[in-house]
């Protein structure tokens, strides 16, 4: 691996949530105001994805009073804390720039009948703990004497 991959791959989370586009996620924010430190939570509709690995980004539009506010985050970044799938969409498109043009219930996409809301993750990269690697257990099986079945039930008939 060369270097430049070797230091992408360090700045990957381990476990990124299955992001669909259409669907309506939670996105929590850690903003810095001065010396403080808050969480801020961004809900809306996934309109778009773009980018591959470490620059993956995806676009969440939300309606705020009357105003349509677009906002793109960076996959890996160190600022979101979490993403959670509100409701499963339902898409037949790879970006839903047409959403920018509507209004009220129609800027929002059908859900997907009989969808269950489910926390899939995508590993990325495992984390290998060294000491654990090395153990190897091995399981030994002791063979015990087993009565044919006959036997067992010609002995509880008589009894």
């Amino acid at each position: 691996m060369d270097i430049l991959k070797s230091i992408e791959h360090e700045q990957l989370k381990n476990k990124i949530p299955e992001l669909k586009i259409g669907n309506t996620v939670r996105v929590h924010v850690r903003i810095k105001e001065g010396n403080k430190e808050r969480i801020q939570v961004f809900e809306g509709i996934i309109i778009k994805k773009q980018g591959g690995g470490v620059n993956a980004t995806f676009t969440v539009r939300r309606i705020s009073y009357g105003v349509g506010v677009e906002k793109t985050f960076l996959v890996h970044s160190p600022r979101i804390e979490k993403i959670e799938v509100v409701r499963v969409g339902k898409a037949r498109r790879a970006k839903l720039y047409y959403l920018r043009d509507r209004v009220g219930k129609a800027a929002k996409t059908k859900e997907k009948i009989g969808a269950r809301i489910e926390n899939k993750e995508i590993v990325i990269k495992e984390e290998i703990v060294p000491g654990e690697s090395e153990v190897v257990e091995t399981a030994e099986t002791v063979e015990a004497p087993v009565a044919p079945a006959e036997e067992v039930k010609n002995e509880t008939a008589e009894e």
